[in-house]
């Protein structure tokens, strides 16, 4: 008997490789699949923005890191004592205002160079929500942003806004001009594109399906355009295979522990040979052991379980020189 509908992903014929460099950009939901991806020894940069949620905002941000232009004074605004970036999350927000510039600075910059050299782009799109600072809300101190659209609304109140549900042509369009854009910066780039499985339910269950069906609708369409671009089913996996309130934390909203990793199984499965998980299952092995409290550090068995470890460390780094696991040799050697 079945008790879940068999799952079954299309070979993309293309495969990542250790080492390869992944940038991922979008909503929270990637940032769970990348932390996992860099605990495997991945080269992988997140969110230089931080999360963002609509196509418009993950556009804009990528145009920023393909022709980046510094953050000036003109660009942040003050609300409730605390400087903001209307294109960035509020983890770049800070009371320091010349902080909060040099880090949005620093971010766009290693952004820049990351991209320019990396070998996948995984875009997580999360919602087909866009919100516009309205003009009237505008002045020296409260600059609009690029566009119009916001990547965060930073709790200002929801009278300066317009929400606005972004049509599958406006999507296709913003996404089109990027990719065109990023196919020059970087030929040799690959694009995995994805729908966050997380539920926007602030926006009611209706609406919720519009937005992602919106999203899917436009991704689908892009990936039969061109020959670079692959789309992976996060969004399927949950919501058809899963189907399951026990795969979602309690707010009912986010997958589980168990539910991310069970879309991380399906994603190397799809996109690394079995050499290369062979290897991963070691990594991750590593990793088990280097979080293990041992009761007792003085004995003779835990400084053999160390000395072990070191063994397998050195010998994955030698058989594999361009991973890094300098953390890894340090932490069983006792240095």
């Amino acid at each position: 008997m079945e008790l879940i509908l068999p799952v079954s992903i299309p070979d993309p014929g293309v495969r990542m490789k250790p080492g390869q460099k992944i940038l991922s950009i979008g909503s929270c939901f990637t940032e769970h699949i990348g932390t996992a991806l860099g605990e495997l020894k991945f080269p992988i940069l997140q969110n230089p923005n931080g999360i963002l949620f609509d196509p418009v905002s993950v556009c804009r941000s990528l145009q920023a890191y393909i022709q980046p232009q510094p953050y000036t004074d003109a660009d942040l605004f003050l609300l409730h004592e605390v400087w903001h970036s209307w294109n960035h999350h509020s983890r770049f927000s800070g009371t320091d205002k010349a902080k909060v510039l040099a880090g949005l600075n620093e971010a766009q910059s290693g952004a820049h160079a990351f991209l320019r050299e990396a070998d996948w782009l995984i875009i997580t799109l999360g919602s087909s929500f866009s919100y516009r600072l309205l003009e009237e809300n505008t002045r020296p101190q409260l600059p609009l942003a690029a566009g119009g659209g916001v990547a965060n609304c930073h709790r200002a109140p929801a009278q300066w806004f317009r929400k606005h549900m972004l049509t599958i042509d406006e999507t296709v369009s913003a996404l089109d001009n990027t990719l065109h854009m990023l196919f020059r910066f970087n030929p040799k780039l690959k694009f995995i594109f994805t729908v966050s499985p997380v539920r926007h339910i602030r926006d009611g269950v209706v609406e919720n399906n519009r937005s992602k069906a919106r999203l899917l609708e436009a991704v689908h369409h892009l990936v039969g355009k061109f020959d670079r671009l692959y789309y992976f089913p996060a969004y399927e996996l949950v919501i058809d295979i899963l189907r399951d309130y026990r795969f979602y934390a309690e707010d009912m909203v986010h997958p589980n522990y168990l539910a991310t990793g069970f879309v991380l199984e399906q994603f190397l499965k799809t996109y690394t040979t079995e050499e290369t998980r062979r290897l991963l299952d070691e990594i991750r092995k590593l990793n088990i052991a280097r979080k293990h409290k041992p009761s007792f550090p003085d004995t003779e068995a835990h400084r053999r379980f160390m000395a072990t470890q070191l063994e397998k460390a050195k010998a994955i780094r030698e058989q594999y020189p361009g991973l890094d696991f300098s953390e890894e040799i340090a932490y069983f050697s006792g240095a």
